[in-house]
């Protein structure tokens, strides 16, 4: 479990194609205090860490991952958005976050306004009943909210905002149109969405 606050931005420095593809990924956490095992959501994805050194963690991406995740996050030179695994008692600042993806969004317009950044993002229609205004949504790991939601012939838009503090934190600030992004929508709509689907049949 997370909360959609990113606390580092890893580069993957290695991807090695096994059964599953190893990426050794390094970071600026203190691997001494992760054991191998832990959960660490890499750019929204919550992956396993199954080796480590001083300045580097590897964990195993599998086909089913990458087929689901925007392509681009898991070769070499990427940079992800780092969250370790939330711990009894800590603060819970952005929302509850799982790790896992329902869909990839695409990036249609980035632009100025005021200090922070408007990024306005297309999903499939499918999305759609759980994205809301001024609810919360995850982007590659970082918990944003929603300013706005339209639903257009081709799916679903809605934008987000980029405070200067997330963008300078984050792979966010580097945006720009036609970047995929791991979307996953609020853990409580989900559920809603599941429930009421259920109740139809």
């Amino acid at each position: 479990m997370f909360t959609g606050i990113v606390t580092d931005v890893g580069e993957v420095v290695s991807a090695e194609q096994r059964g599953d593809r190893r990426l050794r990924i390094r970071t600026g956490y203190d691997l001494s205090t992760v054991d191998l095992g832990a959960s660490i959501a890499c750019s929204g994805v919550c992956l396993t860490v199954v080796d480590k050194g001083d300045d580097w963690f590897a964990a195993d991406v599998s086909a089913e991952t990458i087929s689901r995740t925007a392509g681009d996050m898991w070769s070499e030179g990427a940079r992800l958005n780092l969250e370790r695994s939330l711990r009894m008692g800590d603060e819970l600042g952005g929302h509850i976050v799982t790790g896992h993806v329902d869909s990839v969004g695409e990036v249609i317009d980035v632009s100025a306004e005021g200090d922070s950044i408007r990024i306005a993002i297309r999903v499939d229609r499918g999305l759609a009943p759980a994205i809301a205004k001024k609810g919360s949504i995850c982007l590659d790991g970082v918990s944003l909210t929603v300013n706005d939601v339209t639903d257009v012939r081709d799916g679903t838009e809605f934008s987000v905002n980029i405070i200067p503090h997330t963008a300078n934190e984050t792979t966010l600030g580097g945006l720009k149109p036609g970047r995929q992004l791991n979307v996953e929508i609020d853990v409580i709509a989900r559920y809603i969405d599941r429930m009421l689907a259920a109740r139809s049949h």
